[in-house]
């Protein structure tokens, strides 16, 4: 602000190398800043990933120099990072669409959680801590950096960020909707329509200045005038377009994976490497597990691939009825076990959530009505390719890499063998009349098991109900941006930092060939 006001270069010169060096040497992909609210040796970070990283109210200040800035500058960088820090940093701390649910730290460690730190989520009521306020702020301010303006004979408009929002803009004379496709990892293009309308009785030329950001690719890049194809700059540069009321302007930009490394220059630490998808930070669901295995050719689809929309149809929740509680079916450290029904967006929820491999790997459906008479395996959500598998009768059900033999881990879905409508039961397609059987003590956390009703110690009404659930959609969903990546041991499920709630992940990967 100083410089605004005295206009001494000196003072640009203080903010433009204060951002460089915050950025070259103590920032985490995310954008934002600090261990503990302190900056310690550049360079370094490897040796800081925990619970306490990134400060919500560094990360809102960080916003604010890299706007001013910006306006000074009218440099790309300053809103690629603007984009980064508000899309990674301020959009995930708050607890999904919970009111006032806010984090005061975003943990970037291996296995965390925001649920899980010195200060955990706060409360609407309660928690009034300094980085409520920024917080608060921060997403009050969301559309505050979309538009600047440059004013002269023929005025200009810059649009540095790209998001649904309609401007009316006084000087052009115009009033411009914006319209931006929700990205998907399944079509990986950002696509943005531009129309302007003149408002009633005036006309006036005016230059439009697209931000091409530094994340995409010139190929495969396309924009339009009126239908008319565009030449556009490379990235990290504006598309500049003269235009007036009535003009149509369509831009689809590419996006791809790509890893960044750690600020640290150690050489034991060179693997370590954050996952981003355009502007987007992806976070793998994990409690700790932080290999992933690339591959030899360089190749992206050799190691991470997008997760089919349609998926979503596939995936269920299995519960059962005891007493006044509800219980479901879920995989604790490997094994099948009933737990009590979870809260939505913890770990509990994504455990207790599964997908249906169909026999037939082509199948569609729309609803998970439909898988009733249908052969399936059941994928863990948490741990892509692994499935139930089951060991024989009366040994626990586990959850593994699928043998290759996989008559053991598929199952036929038929009809409750308690009678009731809405019920399913799970049936051994090896060994008939053996169903996935809970039977068990569900406060003791008991494994559960694969039985036939002619060895089981139950009657044959309890053996009815020990092996009937109720089938509903699952309790997690895949987020529209979801990718499987490749592990050592494991893989990870991947999604935007920003959707995460409570569920462990991590945000950096040691990536080995």
């Amino acid at each position: 602000m100083r410089y605004e006001v005295t206009g001494d270069p000196l003072y640009k010169t203080i903010s433009t190398f204060f951002m460089d060096i915050v950025n070259s040497s103590h920032s985490y992909a995310t954008g934002g800043t600090s261990v503990s609210e302190f900056w310690s040796d550049p360079k370094r970070l490897a040796s800081t990933l925990q619970t306490e990283n990134e400060e919500s109210c560094t990360t809102y200040n960080m916003l604010k120099v890299s706007r001013h800035l910006f306006r000074w500058t009218k440099e790309v960088a300053y809103a690629d990072y603007y984009e980064r820090a508000l899309t990674n940093g301020v959009l995930g701390i708050q607890r999904g669409t919970e009111p006032g649910v806010m984090i005061y730290m975003l943990p970037q460690g291996r296995g965390v959680s925001k649920a899980v730190s010195y200060h955990k989520w706060g409360t609407p009521f309660n928690s009034f801590w300094c980085c409520y306020g920024t917080g608060i702020e921060s997403f009050s301010k969301l559309g505050d950096s979309i538009y600047f303006e440059e004013e002269g004979s023929i005025p200009s408009l810059y649009i540095i960020q790209y998001v649904s929002s309609t401007l009316d803009w006084k000087s052009g004379k115009i009033v411009l909707n914006q319209k931006v496709i929700p990205v998907v990892s399944s079509d990986p293009y950002l696509r943005v329509t531009l129309t302007a309308s003149s408002k009633e009785g005036s006309e006036q030329l005016s230059t439009l200045n697209l931000r091409i950001p530094i994340w995409t690719s010139s190929k495969g890049a396309k924009a339009t005038l009126n239908a008319q194809n565009l030449d556009l700059p490379a990235p990290g540069s504006f598309l500049q377009v003269k235009w007036s009321g009535g003009d149509k302007l369509t831009l689809n930009l590419p996006i791809s994976i790509r890893t960044e490394q750690i600020k640290d220059d150690r050489p034991e630490y060179a693997s370590v490497r954050a996952i981003l998808y355009g502007p987007y930070l992806l976070s793998g669901y994990s409690n700790g597990d932080w290999n992933i295995k690339t591959g030899s050719t360089g190749s992206d689809a050799d190691w991470i691939s997008p997760v089919p929309a349609a998926y979503n149809n596939h995936l269920v929740t299995f519960s059962q009825e005891s007493g006044e509680s509800t219980f479901v079916l879920t995989n604790m450290n490997q094994t099948i076990r009933m737990e009590k029904f979870p809260k939505a967006g913890t770990d509990a929820a994504i455990r207790a959530t599964f997908r249906l491999i169909f026999d037939d790997t082509l199948e569609k459906i729309s609803s998970i009505e439909e898988a009733i008479g249908k052969t399936v395996m059941l994928e863990s959500f948490d741990y892509p390719g692994m499935v139930l598998v089951q060991q024989g009768t009366e040994n626990n059900l586990v959850v593994t890499d699928p043998p290759k033999d996989t008559a053991t881990s598929s199952f036929g879905i038929v009809h409750g063998l308690d009678g009731k409508d809405n019920s399913v039961s799970l049936e051994s397609v090896t060994q008939k009349g053996c169903y996935i059987y809970s039977g068990v003590n569900y406060s003791s956390s008991v494994g559960m098991k694969l039985s036939c009703n002619s060895s089981s110690s139950s009657s044959e009404a309890g053996f009815s109900q020990a092996t009937s659930f109720t089938m509903n959609n699952g309790l997690s969903a895949y987020h529209p941006i979801s990718f499987v990546a490749k592990g050592g041991s494991r893989n990870y499920l991947m999604v935007p930092l920003q959707s995460v709630r409570d569920e462990s992940y991590s945000v950096y990967y040691n990536m080995q060939p």
